[in-house]
Order: structure tokens, then sequence, then C-alpha cells
């Protein structure tokens, strides 16, 4: 058998094996976990919503129906608790009330409206922080799980490495992606120097412009104990990655202190310092740097309650709101603010 080529030799091919992987995943299974997932990546991009709304309608009429059916009988549901959950919630909002991410500008922030985000299942993020490194579980979530065969959009040889690319189930960038890197090796989320080192490489250069890798260590958002990178196309820069904050070269200080390395050495042996200090961070790589952002744990009580699901997103300059009201009137300020509590 030929190897599949890498998803990310072209923007075109990335674009166009996204939206024709959800596409026949929705037709190729019937279960609530593929609408949920197909529902939310469509429902962050206008032409894909575009494409697949007539779908998603009918195959939401159909889930609420055989769902009614099955609970009137007084039958189990056999799907997991997770997905029933999401889709009554979608269910009272009502299919016809479901809207396509809105995002704005608050000063030099990306600010954007997801009400369907706020539904995604909390798992590890959502965890008392003990450590940088916790053990394998075989027995918790990770991405070897068979039921997770059907969200894959793409798995052979990357970058030297056998790896493994997922659909985001609940989607916060562009193009929003799962990286596994070796996934039959059962790795913690807890970066090593070869990983670094391989998500360096990828990013530099790429066929795909404005590609770049994400990771939250634990306890800085990362909800999957099993180490993975998110991917994701940006467009314009992120940001962090603005050229007028003072971690690029520019006169504004960021609101909590952010390092840009150039080197990937250098950068490990600030990794590697972090690791002995047990102290949570967020990386971005991007084409030829990384930005690094060390910061008080997730359940840290210096944190207020909205703040401490954050991950790379909200420490990159980006943050996603569910409510309408507080997407309206975030001020830059009031982001500013939230993210200098983080500062160590």
């Amino acid at each position: 058998m030929c190897p599949l080529p890498s998803p990310f030799t072209s923007l075109a091919s990335l674009e166009d094996g996204f939206a024709d992987g959800l596409a026949a995943m929705l037709e190729a299974h019937r279960g609530l976990g593929v609408y949920i997932l197909v529902l939310a990546n469509a429902a962050y991009d206008p032409p894909l919503w575009a494409q697949l709304a007539p779908a998603l309608a009918k195959r939401h009429a159909e889930l609420a129906a055989a769902i009614a059916d099955t609970l009137r009988r007084g039958q189990k549901l056999s799907e997991p608790d997770d997905d029933v959950l999401v889709f009554l919630k979608l269910h009272a909002i009502g299919f016809e009330h479901l809207k396509t991410m809105e995002c704005r500008r608050a000063g030099p922030w990306d600010v954007m409206f997801n009400p369907i985000r706020t539904l995604r299942p909390p798992r590890v993020s959502g965890m008392q922080f003990d450590g940088l490194q916790r053990p394998y579980d075989l027995a918790g979530f990770h991405f070897n799980k068979p039921f997770l065969a059907k969200e894959i959009l793409w798995q052979g040889e990357l970058s030297g490495k056998p790896a493994r690319l997922l659909y985001n189930k609940f989607p916060f960038a562009r193009l929003h992606g799962l990286l596994v890197p070796e996934p039959m090796r059962e790795l913690p989320q807890f970066l090593t120097p070869e990983l670094h080192g391989w998500a360096w490489d990828l990013c530099t250069p790429s066929g795909v412009p404005g590609l770049c890798l994400a990771y939250n260590s634990t306890g800085a958002g990362a909800s999957v104990n099993h180490l993975h990178f998110q991917s994701f196309v940006q467009t314009d820069p992120l940001p962090v990655q603005n050229a007028r904050f003072a971690h690029n070269g520019g006169s504004e200080p960021y609101p909590l202190p952010c390092q840009r390395f150039d080197d990937p050495a250098d950068a490990w042996f600030e990794l590697d310092r972090l690791h002995q200090h047990n102290t949570p961070y967020n990386l971005i790589y991007g084409q030829d740097c990384l930005h690094l952002v060390a910061r008080l744990p997730q359940d840290s009580v210096k944190l207020s309650a909205a703040s401490r699901g954050y991950g790379w997103s909200e420490m990159a300059g980006a943050i996603t709101l569910f409510s309408r009201e507080v997407f309206e009137g975030l001020s830059a300020a009031d982001f500013e603010a939230e993210l200098a509590s983080f500062a160590l």
C-alpha cells in the first residue's frame, strides 16, 4: 500500500481533505459523536456551514426522533453519556437557532463567540494540578480508543515519525486538528526534547502558510493525557505573534511574561527548567520561532472561575466566549487584566 501524502503539503490539500473528510464522516456514521464533531467544525467555518447545514439539519431530526423513541420504550441509550448530554443541550437550543462562530477585535486581541464549544466536556482540563507528568492511563481517555478511528483525518509518516491527525471535536481555530506523534508509544502529555524538535521542524518550513502547532502542558489546559499537539492555520498572526509586542522586538509589553525563541535548543533549555520546577506552560510553534508562556496552574485560587480553562489560545491573545453579552462587552483592558492574573 502506498503511504498517504502528508496533509500539510499545501493549504489546498489540507482544506480539501478537511472538508471532504467531514462530509464523508457524516454520510458514513449515524452516531451522536460524529454528528456533534461535524456540527462543531462546520459552525466554526461559514463556507463549511453552508455546505453541510442541510445534511446536519436532517441528521439532527433523525437523531432526536430515535432518542425520543428509545426513551419512550424505556430502553437505555447506547451512546456515550457525554455525547447524549451535548446533543440534548443542542436539541434544547434548536437546530434552527444554531449559529456560526463570530469574531471581533478588542484592541490587539481576537474575541470569538462560539456557544457550541461551551458544551465540551471538561476532561483533564478541569482537574486539580499536582505535577506536569501524570502516568499514561490505558483505561482513561486517549487517542488510541477504537471509537475514535472514525474521527481520524489522516495517519501516516510525518517528518520521519508515524503520526495521526484527528479532527478536534470542539474546534476554536481554523482547520483545527489534534496531531498525535507516535500514538502507539502511549506517551503521556509531557514534552520530550525529541518531540519538541519534531514539532519545530514540522512548522519550519511548511507547505501550508500560517501552519502552527500549539501545546498545552498538564495544568495549562491539556484535556487529554496522551502526548499531542494542536494543529491549526493562522491566516493573520495571532496577537502573541504581533510585532508590536516587546518579545517580538516591539515597544509594547505583553500582559504577562512571554518568551520568543528562534532556536530550538535555546527553547528546550527553558522548557527543561520549567519541567524541573513543575511549572505549567503553553506553547505556539510557528515558522522559525516558538512563543512560550509560563503561567499559574489552572486551579490556582488567584484565577477567576471563568479563566481557569484558559489554554494556549487565550495565552496567545485569542479568547472564545459563550455568552453574547460577554462577547459584545469584553474590553481590551478586561482581557489584559485576565491575562495578567496568570503571571507567576
